[in-house]
């Protein structure tokens, strides 16, 4: 009876910390470094872990992209240098950025570059230096669907445009049946839904939709939702939870949250071979393909949103983790370098495709690791 109601107790516990929306783990002196799963994602000895001075409680903030990753990252982290707690709050990119250059965290994570006011404002904080972009975190953008009944859907740039500007406004619309030959699709009308808050998803689904619909998505790339018409839900989570409950419905979100639930996905047809689904894989193949955009520190990359190459697919999203170059805080600076250096390196990277995620090329992330080295 005591293992039973050990077990129960234990349960309860990894389901309250599933639905926590801010990440706050504290190790506790643990020597269990053993293999174990979160977030989707396995887990992975931390004795290769350089803990270097880091100590205390490092506040973060951002992107909810990267949430399922900064789960796994912290847990495994936490275990390998006591003594220090990661605190990452998953909100959104624009939240996250906010934060950052009202100095309230050490970094912050990002869907989309700093822009230049951006730029500008961190210099405040950032005394000596500024604020710059470090790819992290790549993966797809999977537009997930409910529609009971149908369970392969393929859509393509202009088609996508018009559901979510709501032009189109059936399951069974001539143009989605013509990319679904041999489905039955039913008269039912679809309920797309977005993201509430400012999202560096929402301006990375705006880019392809820029770059391969161009005559049918005339909106500028914000992270503000910007089409009329639609539900809105707050964070991916939302997204996601919404698109799970209701029948119609579509939306867009990392592909860890879709497989979290078990919420099926489009395949895109981009003028390739055959259509690319949304797989880590496929990701890797498109976000393989930047080039660095940014200048001095900054690695800010430029996507091939309107690519039509064999599997690679083209709603990515790269989450940039935002720090500063010069004049991080004495105090945190240590455990910034620390934490990054680990999320960057070959222990931190290896986690993400078992999570959904697509790792940075070897490339561009041996210039992360170097940039973390210097930061000051």
């Amino acid at each position: 009876m005591k293992l039973q109601r050990k077990n129960r107790l234990r349960a309860t516990a990894l389901g309250a910390l599933a639905v926590s929306g801010a990440l706050v783990l504290t190790a506790c002196g643990s020597d269990d470094n053993s293999n174990g799963s979160a977030g989707g994602g396995k887990t992975s000895a931390a004795s290769n872990i350089k803990c270097d001075d880091a100590k205390g409680q490092l506040l973060a903030s951002g992107s909810s992209a990267q949430k399922n990753a900064m789960d796994l990252w912290a847990k495994n982290y936490m275990a390998g240098c006591s003594g220090v707690e990661i605190n990452y709050k998953s909100s959104s990119s624009g939240e996250g950025i906010i934060a950052f250059n009202q100095g309230t965290v050490g970094f912050a994570g990002s869907d989309s570059a700093l822009k230049p006011e951006e730029v500008a404002d961190s210099k405040k904080i950032c005394k000596g230096g500024q604020g710059i972009n470090l790819p992290m975190v790549g993966g797809p953008i999977a537009i997930g669907y409910h529609l009971e009944g149908v369970d392969n859907l393929t859509l393509d740039a202009p088609t996508l445009a018009k559901i979510f500007d709501t032009k189109i406004k059936k399951w069974n619309d001539p143009a989605i049946a013509k990319l679904n030959s041999g489905v039955d699709l039913p008269d039912k009308a679809i309920q797309p839904f977005h993201r509430s808050e400012d999202s560096g998803t929402t301006q990375n689904l705006g880019k392809y939709l820029n770059a391969a619909a161009p005559s049918d998505w005339k909106y500028e790339a914000e992270k503000k939702w910007p089409a009329p018409g639609g539900q809105a839900a707050s964070g991916s989570s939302g997204v996601a939870s919404q698109v799970k409950a209701v029948d119609g419905s579509i939306g867009y979100f990392e592909l860890s949250y879709a497989t979290a639930q078990s919420i099926p996905t489009v395949d895109i047809a981009t003028g390739a071979a055959t259509p690319v689904k949304a797989t880590p894989e496929n990701a890797s193949k498109a976000i393989a393909a930047a080039k660095i955009k940014g200048t001095g520190k900054d690695l800010a990359l430029d996507l091939d949103y309107a690519t039509k190459a064999d599997g690679a697919y083209p709603i990515v999203l790269v989450t940039y983790e935002v720090v500063c170059d010069k004049g991080n805080k004495s105090e945190t600076l240590p455990t910034v370098k620390s934490f990054l250096n680990y999320t960057a390196g070959d222990e931190g990277q290896k986690l993400l495709t078992d999570a959904g995620y697509a790792p940075i090329p070897a490339e561009i992330n041996a210039k992360v690791r170097e940039t973390i080295a210097s930061l000051s």
